[in-house]
């Protein structure tokens, strides 16, 4: 034998050597059976009830609940608002834990009002592991359209999001619609300034992409135009009734694409809202409250410097004190301002914060030192002007964010395809159940949740492998 030859044959043996001692290395990166797929899709706004109501044109979600499992009503979290709420179904636990109480950031400056800011990273909101992380360590893919509180995450593997034009945001997906013909890139370029019902279909399209192309293994899809028209227009409203249907259609696609591309067999498929909704008739302006008590001041409306202030989350509101207080004499000043304020149901203080799943002030610098209740009918809003509290506008007709243990505020589940079994009815659940129950299909772990996993619906190993 040739010295080249034995040359060549050394170093293909030293070759082999190495992949044989990294094999066990790449396997140990993928602990999850890569074959299993989830999409969770969540419908904003849908309420619990729309299942009961025989009138409701929504054939696919029926379809759905018959072959697999569904519930009377799904509970929230407080306060019953988008992001806590999707924060809440991917991490398994409450607000007190994740963190997340608005629908993006609260940034507290002395002396001003308090503002949320929404594009800020998902590192400096969520507090707690996510599905989607634990996907991601697990070695599956992962995928999101229009998800929240998932800014420029490492756990995400392709995602259209919520606004794909902004430059954080990842633009794989974007740029392959675009050489599709699926999107134009003027269109791309605009994205948010085109109508929410025009954005759930490009939302859509892109969650077709994306299983047609990359076939992920967890997907998260959230749609928006029904909650913008609850808002406008009221729950169970003709409007609301037919941005329930278009809804429905909309899901019908995302079935009919995992059938077409062989992985509805593989697939288990969660439809789900964050919250229901409320109509309202009267609106509660406490800031007003503040204002004539000077706590706060303004110029032609506009507020100019503050010692405290609230910020409103439709049904529920939080009270902040934005100018030292060592005493507690402004908080004190606070609520003798908004005390017999008409609309106002609860004032919850901290020592009650635990009970409704929230976090200490101490613990987390967003949490209000008050936390503030609607009646029926009413919601609270922002304006501080002469009124304290007035007849509904038009175009605020409707609102959420109301205790969790509301009926009205009762959330969809549904829960079908792989590892469900069929026809389960059940009468409520909670929203941190769905990221246990979801990780255990996918085959990892959630640790330290407060949900539970949904044994109930899940079929046995053999009748799984059977679907």
């Amino acid at each position: 034998m040739g010295r080249r030859l034995r040359h060549r044959l050394g170093f293909a043996a030293v070759v082999v050597a190495l992949a044989l001692v990294a094999a066990p290395a790449a396997r140990q990166t993928r602990t999850a059976d890569t074959s299993n797929h989830v999409v969770i899709i969540t419908l904003d706004g849908f309420g619990g009830w729309a299942l009961d109501d025989p009138y409701l044109p929504v054939p696919t979600l029926r379809a759905l609940a018959a072959r697999g499992a569904s519930a009377k009503g799904m509970r929230p979290v407080n306060p019953s608002v988008t992001w806590p709420n999707h924060t809440a179904i991917v991490t398994g636990v409450t607000p007190a834990k994740h963190g997340v109480l608005f629908n993006g950031i609260l940034v507290r400056d002395p002396g001003v009002p308090p503002r949320v800011e929404p594009w800020r990273d998902k590192r400096e909101m969520v507090r707690a592991p996510t599905l989607y992380d634990v996907a991601h360590q697990a070695g599956l893919t992962t995928a999101q359209v229009d998800w929240v509180a998932i800014l420029n995450t490492p756990a995400m593997t392709w995602e259209f999001p919520e606004r794909p034009e902004r430059p954080e945001t990842k633009p794989e997906i974007g740029r392959e619609m675009v050489k599709a013909g699926a999107l134009s890139q003027a269109d791309l370029d605009t994205f948010a300034t085109r109508n929410i019902v025009w954005r759930d279909e490009v939302w859509t399209n892109a969650a077709l992409h994306i299983l047609r192309t990359h076939r992920p293994n967890l997907l998260l899809f959230h749609l928006l135009a029904l909650d913008s028209t609850q808002h406008r227009y009221g729950p169970r409203t003709p409007a609301a009734m037919t941005s329930m249907a278009l809804l429905d259609t909309q899901v019908a696609r995302i079935v009919r694409t995992l059938e077409e591309t062989g992985l509805m067999a593989r697939t288990t498929i969660f439809v789900l809202s964050d919250h229901g909704f409320r109509s309202v008739k009267r609106q509660i302006f406490p800031n007003a409250a503040l204002l004539k008590a000077g706590l706060l001041k303004a110029v032609d409306g506009k507020i100019t410097a503050t010692d405290a202030y609230v910020v409103p989350e439709g049904g529920s509101a939080l009270v902040y004190v934005t100018a030292p207080d060592p005493a507690g004499e402004i908080l004190t000043r606070t609520k003798q301002a908004l005390a017999g304020l008409e609309g106002i149901d609860k004032v919850i203080e901290p020592g009650d914060y635990a009970q409704y799943g929230l976090p200490q002030p101490a613990a987390n610098q967003q949490m209000g030192a008050l936390f503030l209740t609607a009646k029926e009918g009413y919601a609270f809003a922002a304006a501080a002007g002469d009124r304290t509290v007035g007849d509904a506008a038009e175009g605020s007709l409707g609102a959420h964010g109301y205790l969790s243990t509301d009926p009205d505020i009762q959330s969809l589940f549904i829960a079908s395809g792989r590892g469900i079994k069929r026809g389960v009815k059940l009468d409520t659940v909670n929203n941190i159940d769905v990221a246990p129950t979801a990780a255990t299909l996918l085959k990892v772990q959630m640790k330290d949740v407060e949900g539970r996993v949904l044994t109930e619906i899940l079929a046995t190993p053999a009748a799984a492998a059977r679907r």
